[in-house]
């Protein structure tokens, strides 16, 4: 089983050494950004023992990250923010969805830290996309969870953790998450391609897309996740990207893979694509 946990720290370097060390010997790739200020890092192994490693790994981040500090272009209710288990080989995704529930069990008990469900772990239909849950950030949701039931956690609760929020638990397919940089630091270019990529907006199938604006660099970024690159794959939205941005005046400065990637789901236009950058190779 995989594990592509995201973190609400993409700036201190130790606080994520500390959660690295937290996660153990499973490690495969790490990934931090600063204009997101947010970390994802992959850990694959035994279901069991990846299970207990993401435990360990929300704890340590509920210890020294707190969002009332937190500011980033990527939207976050958790230091913690989402914890998805993958089935790799011999495991189903069901057997995933109940590992992420024992695991949220544990979180909750051990840390005080509320756990929200997505994906095939989700109690309630509208929790199966984890942005319905993110909506209005930590933010928002510390204030809706006092009077709207609906808005409450899965495991926990009712109220969120005054520092670390909430942590999204659950299991799906894998997923690739990708970012388009452009040749622009206009932001309406990039949410207008956006718009017409993400399946939300009528866009592809299993596509998520939203624009940030990475100050660091003056570039306007299109963010996306692929949920299922055999339903559309990454060659199709780079394509498509690629279109739009010549359309509005613009084109494609850079890309950039986080975490892993299936070899099969492989395009050559990734700019930072290094043999590292394959799940198969990190496996092996």
């Amino acid at each position: 089983m995989e594990c592509v946990a995201n973190f609400s720290e993409g700036r201190e370097a130790k606080i994520i050494d500390a959660i690295e060390a937290a996660i153990g010997p499973l490690m495969l790739d790490r990934t931090m950004d600063a204009d997101h200020n947010r970390s994802v890092l992959t850990f694959a192994g035994p279901p069991v023992a990846v299970a207990d490693a993401a435990v360990r790994a929300v704890g340590k981040a509920a210890e020294l990250i707190d969002l009332n500090a937190h500011t980033g272009g990527h939207p976050r209710i958790g230091a913690a923010d989402v914890v998805p288990f993958v089935p790799i080989e011999g495991i189903t995704l069901e057997e995933c969805a109940t590992l992420a529930v024992n695991a949220g069990e544990q979180i909750w008990h051990r840390f005080g830290v509320p756990v929200y469900l997505y994906e095939a772990a989700a109690r309630r239909p509208e929790n199966v996309r984890l942005e319905n849950i993110r909506r209005g950030q930590f933010e928002s949701l510390r204030e809706e969870v006092r009077e709207d039931a609906a808005r409450r956690p899965d495991i926990g609760g009712p109220l969120l953790h005054p520092t670390a929020g909430a942590c999204v638990l659950g299991a799906r397919k894998f997923l690739i998450a990708f970012n388009i940089n452009l040749a622009t630091e206009n932001v309406k270019i990039a949410e207008a391609i956006a718009r017409t990529v993400r399946q939300s907006s009528g866009g592809f199938p299993c596509v998520k897309a939203l624009s940030i604006m990475l100050h660091s660099q003056n570039q306007a970024q299109v963010s996306m996740n692929l949920t299922d690159f055999e339903v559309t794959s990454l060659s199709t939205v780079i394509d498509a990207v690629e279109r739009e941005a010549a359309r509005l005046g613009t084109s494609i400065a850079s890309t950039e893979l986080i975490g892993l990637i299936p070899r099969r789901a492989l395009d050559p236009r990734i700019s930072n694509l290094t043999p590292d950058s394959v799940l198969e190779n990190r496996l092996r």
